[in-house]
């Protein structure tokens, strides 16, 4: 199952010593391809060390993809993680901080095996 159609060229993620395809993007190309795995070592070509917030966030984004059949909008996270870790942390900054390189969204569906954002580019 292609990510991106689209997509001008494929990159490999090598995760347990097997290449995982993406797209140059980095949106995983086949959704069962995703581990855990996956994410570390995604992370750490973006240069971004995660931390339990992050695993927080990527799971909810899976759990929610594999409930509704799409990707969360940033506002479902945020009224999500403002009950989970409180008014502070639960914000739209908060979590652009977590994922510096497109927010949840982004960087987030990434890391969390989904595809990219309807209309993103």
């Amino acid at each position: 199952m292609k990510t991106n159609p689209y997509a001008v060229f494929e990159r490999q993620v090598i995760v347990d010593g097997r290449p995982v395809l993406t797209d140059q993007e980095g949106y995983i190309q086949d959704l069962d391809d995703w581990s855990e795995g996956f994410a570390c070592a995604l992370a750490e070509q973006e240069q971004l060390a995660l931390s339990e917030e992050h695993w927080d966030v990527i799971h909810f984004i899976r759990a929610y993809y594999e409930r509704h059949g799409t990707q969360a909008q940033v506002r479902d996270m945020i009224k999500h993680f403002a009950k989970t870790w409180g008014p502070e942390r639960g914000t739209n900054r908060h979590l652009h901080d977590l994922f510096p390189m497109g927010g949840p969204q982004k960087q987030g569906n990434r890391l969390a095996g989904i595809r990219r954002t309807k209309g993103e580019h």
